[in-house]
Parts: structure tokens; sequence; C-alpha cells
């Protein structure tokens, strides 16, 4: 049905898709399997990113820790989003906040299934 497997996860933009491709590189097809379970369950949508940026001004902050910005979640959430400047701006660049995010979940994925497929002692079940 898709030329690609990570045309399956819901959102995805072109930048994204080219990271994904380069940084996949390498991986057998059990590895991409197990890699797209676990990165489809951790990264962020970028148009739910735009639903938590509007809930952001009821809930300053909320965006950023979803993002794990527990930082700047903290400073928004008692300046109220920086007097709601801050919650704006995060609502132009939830873009780019979610592809960030999903870079370093990118890199935990790789690593969870290099540890998890590098040993084939651990690993020796045919149906995985």
């Amino acid at each position: 049905m898709f030329d690609s497997p990570f045309m399956t996860l819901p959102g995805i933009s072109p930048q994204e898709y080219s990271y994904l491709q380069s940084a996949t590189t390498g991986l057998t097809e059990q590895q991409l399997r197990g890699f797209l379970m676990i990165y489809g369950g951790k990264r962020r949508n970028p148009d739910d990113m735009v639903l938590y940026c509007i809930l952001g001004f009821f809930v300053p902050g909320l965006s950023r820790f979803l993002v794990g910005q527990i930082g700047m979640g903290i400073l928004y959430f008692f300046t109220v989003g920086l007097c709601f400047i801050g919650t704006i701006i995060d609502l132009i660049n939830h873009k780019s906040l979610a592809f960030e995010y999903n870079q370093k979940m990118v890199f935990e994925s790789l690593q969870m299934v290099r540890m998890g497929f590098a040993n084939p002692i651990i690993n020796n079940n045919p149906n995985l």
C-alpha cells in the first residue's frame, strides 16, 4: 500500500521523512519494524502540537512540557506563557518544536533497537 514504512506515521513532514531515511540506513527489516513500533509511540505529530499550543492559552507551558522542555514549561506556567507572547510564538513554530522533539526520539528509539537486537543470544525467538 505504501512505498515506505515511514508513510504510516500520521502527519509526517518531508523533512522528518528524509531524516528518518538517513537515520535508519543499515537497519535490518526486523530492526526497522521494531524502530517504527518504538518511535511511533514516542513521536509528536505536528498537527497535534497546534492543539497543545492552543491549549497553552489555558494551561500555560503545556506544549513545552509535552516536548520535554520542563524548564521552559515551568517558566511559561509562572509567567502565563510569558504574557501569552511565548505561547503565540510556539503556535507559529509548532512544526519546529515537534521536529526537534522527534529528532531526540529517533535517537532514543535507534539506541533501544540497536541494544535490543545486538545480542543474538537474547533475541533468538524467530517470531519477533
